[in-house]
């Protein structure tokens, strides 16, 4: 069975590893540490092993900011991305909240729509020829 908890240090290095299955590398350690121990990072698990994690903070004009959402390869198209999307929401410390995606990634912005949140705007210049769409939903 499927659950959203918030991580826990034990947690990080299967978090580390998921990120590294995604991106390549393992330079995000430090930045999922650091949201562990504010209480700003969630996981998605299926009995002990964890899918996927979601990462947040309260920086953006005061508003949630989901930074990152990442699920593990051989567990998308799962619902992960989804569950752990909703559990923020009821969660959120704030009425607002914000995430992004690039305009490239099809998938992520399928969920977003799915999930009721509304494009917001567009930030160009941060990934070259890959703008990012920013995302809103209020609570």
């Amino acid at each position: 069975m499927k659950t959203i908890v918030k991580a826990t240090l034990e947690d990080l290095d299967k978090m580390v590893n998921i990120d590294y299955e995604v991106i390549g590398h393992t330079n995000r350690r430090d930045y999922i540490e650091n949201a562990i121990e504010l209480g700003h990072c969630i996981i998605a698990k299926n009995g002990g092993d964890i899918e996927g994690f979601l990462i947040y903070d309260t920086n953006f004009f005061e508003c949630s900011f989901i930074s990152l959402i990442i699920v593990s390869p051989s567990k998308r198209r799962k619902g992960n991305a989804s569950l752990l999307l909703d559990y923020l929401m009821n969660i959120s410390p704030t009425t607002k909240v914000f995430s992004s995606t690039n305009r490239s990634n099809i998938s992520m912005q399928k969920v977003f729509h799915a999930k009721g949140f509304t494009e917001s705007g567009i930030v160009e210049n941060l990934d070259a020829g890959d703008p990012e769409i920013i995302y809103f939903k209020s609570k």
